[in-house]
C-alpha cells in the first residue's frame, strides 16, 4: 500500500507534461478554433476552456473517471470496459478517437514497465481509452479518486494553455494568467462532475466536433488533432 505523500507523488508524476504518452502532439480541436478566429486572445481562450469543462469534461470525463475508478477498485472489469466503451463513443471524430487510444496505449505500456500487471491486456485495445489507465494507475497508487480528478484536470488545463501558447500565440505570463483565472473554478465544476447520475452523463460541444473534423484537412498545422 502506498502511503498519502507517495500517493501525492505519483499523483503528480502521473498529471506532469513528460509523461511519456505524446499529449504535447494534441490540441483536442483548439488549432482549428485558433484557425477560424474563435480564439484570438486571453479572453476568448479562457471563455474556450471554460466551455469546454462545463460541457465536456464536467459531464463525460469526470462522472466517467469516477466510475472507472469504482470499477478497478471492485476488480470489475465488465463495469470497467462498459465505461471504457461509453466514453471512446462520445469522442466524435476521427481525431479524437485516435488521441485518446494513442495516449491510452503509451500509458498502459508505461504501467506495465512500471508493474501493474492490469495494464498488460489494455497495450494493443484498439477502443482504449486514456483515462482508464488514468484511473488504473490512481487505484494502483492508491490516489484518492478525488485527487485523481483534480490531477486530470489540471493536466488537461496545462496542455491546452501549453497548445494556446504556440498557437495563438500568447505570452508565457499571459497563459498564467488564463491558469489562474480558471483554477478557482474547478472544485465547484468537480463536484458537479462527480454528482452526475448515469443519465447525465454526455458531452454536449457540437463546435468542437465540427472543428475537429476540419482540422482533419486543414492546410498547415502543428498537432495531430
Amino acid at each position: 500500500m502506498v502511503d498519502q505523500q507517495t500517493a501525492f507523488l505519483k499523483l503528480l508524476q502521473l498529471s506532469s507534461p513528460t509523461l511519456p504518452v505524446g499529449a504535447f502532439a494534441y490540441s483536442q480541436g483548439l488549432e482549428s478554433a485558433v484557425d477560424a478566429g474563435f480564439v484570438v486572445d486571453t479572453n476568448t481562450l479562457e471563455t474556450w476552456l471554460l466551455d469546454s469543462l462545463k460541457l465536456s469534461l464536467m459531464m463525460l470525463d469526470i462522472p466517467v473517471l469516477s466510475r472507472l475508478y469504482q470499477g478497478w477498485e471492485s476488480k470489475d472489469l465488465e463495469a470497467v470496459r462498459h465505461w471504457n466503451g461509453l466514453l471512446y463513443a462520445q469522442r466524435e471524430t476521427s481525431e479524437l478517437r485516435a488521441e485518446d487510444q494513442q495516449q491510452a496505449v503509451a500509458l498502459a505500456r508505461l504501467l506495465a514497465d512500471l508493474d501493474i500487471g492490469q495494464a498488460d491486456d489494455w497495450k494493443t485495445d484498439k477502443t482504449a481509452c486514456f483515462l482508464t489507465l488514468f484511473s488504473l494507475a490512481a487505484v494502483a497508487w492508491n490516489i484518492e479518486k478525488e485527487q485523481a480528478a483534480y490531477g486530470y484536470l489540471w493536466s488537461w488545463l496545462d496542455k491546452q494553455i501549453a497548445a494556446a501558447i504556440k498557437l495563438v500565440p500568447l505570452g508565457q505570463t499571459d497563459g498564467q494568467r488564463v491558469l489562474s483565472s480558471l483554477l478557482p473554478r474547478l472544485p465547484a465544476l468537480l463536484e458537479q462532475g462527480l454528482a452526475c447520475n448515469d443519465e447525465q452523463i454526455g458531452a454536449s460541444l457540437p463546435m468542437l466536433a465540427i472543428l475537429s473534423s476540419q482540422h482533419e484537412t486543414q492546410y498547415s498545422r502543428l498537432f495531430r488533432s
